[in-house]
């Protein structure tokens, strides 16, 4: 039986729905974030040394990585399902969004978060408009124009085709969903980014995608 320790308000509810559209048998493990720090518990280093989520065990194995475990899952149980075939064009572009989504998408979005929230922790009161005017400056020149560009670039890719990898949905769109839906919270997704915005319904509207939430819990993203 496949494991899913689950994190509230994590990208290891990318998982449950990949689990969901394979219509696979699992268990789910849950673990709540501190509420003050939002950080795991530290239970899950008992899961893994790390701490974090997304993990799934399964036969005595344990996998942790969003990429390796969907790899892993769609090797061993997908029979082909949700990936392009080999040596095809959309087979590479499954491999490249698959990378991009915890590569390049992630740091500026993660930087995004602890630099809007760094001016907000507790600290001297003399250091808290410097600490203010750092980050703004951070934002302002380097994080966002980051962040309006991979939005610019995943808007402009959307456009040659109905999903991320091909014409197909695949689990690239899994991989991807929490970087758009992340964008879509924290990273100014707007009505500038129409395809993007169409692509977020299209998930939204999958009745694995829903199963996934009812079995996973409130799921604030970003939050």
């Amino acid at each position: 039986m496949i494991t899913v320790h689950h994190l509230n308000n994590s990208r290891s509810q990318r998982v449950l729905w990949l689990l969901e559209e394979l219509g696979l048998d699992y268990e789910i493990e849950r673990y709540e974030r501190d509420p003050k720090t939002m950080l795991a518990p530290a239970s899950l280093r008992a899961v893994h040394p790390l701490g974090k989520s997304p993990v799934i065990t399964e036969d005595g194995v344990t996998i942790a990585e969003s990429g390796a475990i969907i790899e892993y899952l769609l090797e061993r149980h997908g029979k082909g399902r949700l990936i392009p075939p080999a040596g095809t064009p959309e087979r590479l572009r499954f491999t490249y969004w698959l990378h991009f989504a915890e590569g390049s998408a992630m740091s500026p979005l993660l930087l995004k978060l602890i630099f809007s929230r760094l001016p907000r922790q507790p600290m001297p009161f003399v250091v808290r408009p410097v600490v203010r005017a750092v980050s703004e400056r951070v934002l302002k020149t380097f994080v966002d124009p980051q962040l309006r560009a991979h939005r610019d670039f995943m808007e402009a890719e959307l456009g040659k085709s109905a999903w991320f990898a091909g014409e197909a949905f695949t689990a690239a769109d899994i991989q991807m969903s929490f970087v758009v839906e992340a964008s879509a919270a924290r990273g100014g997704l707007d009505k500038r980014y129409p395809k993007l915005a169409d692509w977020l319904e299209r998930i939204h509207a999958r009745p694995a995608y829903r199963r996934a939430l009812e079995k996973g819990g409130p799921y604030e993203l970003m939050s």
